[in-house]
């Protein structure tokens, strides 16, 4: 291989790359992967993100494509860097979230004979891609040239095509690893791309959406649960789709429902509280449940799901895959979402108004009478934290939040507002590892942007905070610090005390005053209230890496949620049973 075969291979991959939309590329340093660095840093329609941590790094690409929703580059040297992307290829898999994976490899004749830095990185994802090709070594025939574009091209294709997902390019290279990269661009003769490519949302003939809407208007108690959903104008729809059912909307935090013009009564966002119990769960039982995007936060709700197995429940996926974790699913619409709502609500005729709704309304607003109560807490509380928050984050703002209680208490305590609020997680598969990396993507399209995360979740990746130094990112981080893993507070383990903090507990007592000035952030621990808004207020308009941390207390914080949920079940208990008298 010389290096004219090099540098025209990879730059008419690049150049398609670039064709097909990829504008950005997340580069983790390594030898082998040389060439393809020098290439993608020359070209003039890529911005390229260097990140040291290769699993930081892929987490990083990961925030990146969330924010953007579209394929964003991912680059790494041999051998075990590309194995410490695993993880964010999973996340992205099961996120749905478009990566385009892009490893160096040694050449053929150096697979499995014991040469440094060679691991076996064929189908190195697993099922974890959608799509995986082992390059040929770099040649310049017409042909291969053509087959570079083209694989170029169909990765982005199918990256992009519902459900997103990530893909994997293996690229083999043999020394020399320089390429003539001054002038690789000015050797391109091929014009044009080699595919265009045209993405087609999955649509419902117009007599099949009649027949669901004549079967849908003879259903009185119907509800519609909307999980985690990246679909343009799905708000507006579904709210229109529930006021043509009149059925309540059940918001999860990820759906992007609760923020925003679309606001309305119909959608429910305290669901979490009340049906922790089993009676009003009964009570509020079910005919026809039609659900949207991914299994939502609440367990309370998977209950719910659950326990109304003898009800018509409906999993409509623009991706056309099989989400029903509960195994409750009557019927699977692959259909694009917006769509759906869209023309559906278009076919309903209602002749009277539903009761039932109004049911699901008031139970909704009497629950958040209760939860609103968290805000007379004195002393440092994580419900709290989440109720002031909402309050106090500006319009236009990015909520980030991390996984185990962060996320649980979000939705439980972030209610619906009219402010434009994305709130955003790594719910794929639910992991800590990752989150700082994930958010500080996100911040490169997302400001001001807002992480808030648990001691343990910071610690897992705390090198992602290196992110907002090399790159000169904004990025608030507010650590809610009970000294370990807060959520095994509320599970049946808390109650066997002998060899809890040390299994379960897990506290590890750090400074993270240190962390800050480690990675050039500005530092504050609060004390109080009135420090907390004043740190918010001021963070928005901060330039660079904030970390204000919040210290709670385990026992506290376990205390004030079962008291407040035991309010809300008797409340809403005595609320729905005095009706049926």
């Amino acid at each position: 291989m010389n290096n004219e075969s090099l540098t025209l291979y990879l730059s008419h991959f690049i150049d398609e790359l670039t064709k097909a939309g990829v504008r950005h590329v997340v580069v983790s340093p390594g030898s082998r992967s040389t060439p393809m660095a020098m290439l993608m840093a020359e070209h003039p329609d890529l911005h390229l993100y260097l990140h040291i941590d290769e699993r930081s790094a892929g987490f990083f690409a990961l925030g990146m494509a969330k924010a953007l929703r579209k394929p964003i580059a991912l680059l790494c040297t041999s051998g075990t860097a590309a194995a410490n992307y695993y993880p964010a290829v999973i996340e992205a898999n099961y996120a749905r979230v478009p990566l385009i994976v892009l490893t160096a490899d040694r050449p053929h004749e150096l697979r499995e004979v014991g040469a440094p830095q060679a691991i076996d990185q064929n189908h190195l994802y697993g099922r974890h891609v959608k799509w995986f090709v082992d390059m040929a070594l770099p040649e310049t025939g017409d042909t291969m040239l053509r087959y570079a574009r083209s694989n170029a091209a169909r990765s982005v294709y199918i990256a992009s095509q519902a459900p997103m997902g990530p893909v994997h390019l293996n690229f083999p290279f043999r020394e020399p690893l320089i390429p003539d990269y001054e002038h690789a661009y000015e050797s391109i003769t091929q014009a044009g791309r080699t595919v265009q490519l045209q993405n087609v949302a999955r649509e419902l003939p117009e007599e099949e959406l009649e027949g669901l809407a004549h079967e849908l208007v003879q259903y009185e108690r119907g509800i519609i649960v909307c999980g985690a959903l990246d679909s343009t104008g799905f708000s507006e729809q579904v709210v229109k789709l529930s006021k043509a059912l009149g059925f309540p909307v059940l918001a999860d935090p990820l759906s992007q429902l609760r923020s925003g013009p679309f606001l309305s009564k119909e959608i429910i966002d305290s669901y979490d509280s009340f049906l922790r119990d089993q009676n009003v769960r009964r009570l509020l039982a079910a005919d026809v449940i039609i659900r949207f995007g991914a299994m939502p936060v609440s367990k309370a709700l998977t209950f719910f799901l659950q326990e109304n197995r003898d009800a018509e429940q409906w999993v409509v996926d623009g991706g056309g895959l099989w989400r029903d974790p509960s195994y409750s699913a009557t019927r699977m619409i692959a259909c694009e979402e917006t769509s759906f709502c869209r023309k559906l609500s278009e076919k309903v005729r209602r002749n009277h108004h539903s009761q039932w709704i109004e049911k699901w309304i008031a139970v909704n607003e009497k629950t958040k009478e209760w939860m609103r109560t968290v805000n007379d807490v004195e002393f440092l509380d994580e419900g709290k934290l989440f109720y002031q928050l909402h309050h106090a984050l500006p319009e236009g703002a990015t909520l980030f939040v991390g996984n185990s209680m962060p996320i649980r208490d979000v939705d439980s305590f972030f209610f619906k507002n009219s402010k434009q609020i994305e709130i955003m997680a790594n719910r794929g598969a639910n992991g800590i590892d990752g989150v700082v990396s994930t958010a500080m993507g996100a911040s490169v399209f997302r400001q001001p942007l807002f992480l808030v995360i648990g001691d343990l979740s910071l610690f897992h990746d705390m090198n992602g905070m290196l992110a907002a130094k090399l790159h000169r990112l904004n990025v608030n981080i507010i650590i809610v610090n009970n000294n370990g893993g807060g959520i095994f507070s509320y599970l049946p383990q808390a109650e066997h005390p002998k060899h809890f903090e040390e299994l379960f507990g897990t506290p590890i007592d750090l400074d993270y005053s240190l962390a800050a000035e480690m990675y050039g952030g500005d530092y504050q621990k609060i004390s109080s209230w009135d420090e907390f808004q004043e740190s918010v207020q001021k963070a928005v308009s901060h330039e660079g890496l904030s970390i204000i941390e919040v210290p709670t207390n385990r026992e506290k914080n376990v205390m004030v949620h079962r008291q407040l949920w035991k309010n809300v079940s008797r409340e809403i208990t005595s609320m729905l049973l005095g009706e049926r008298k």
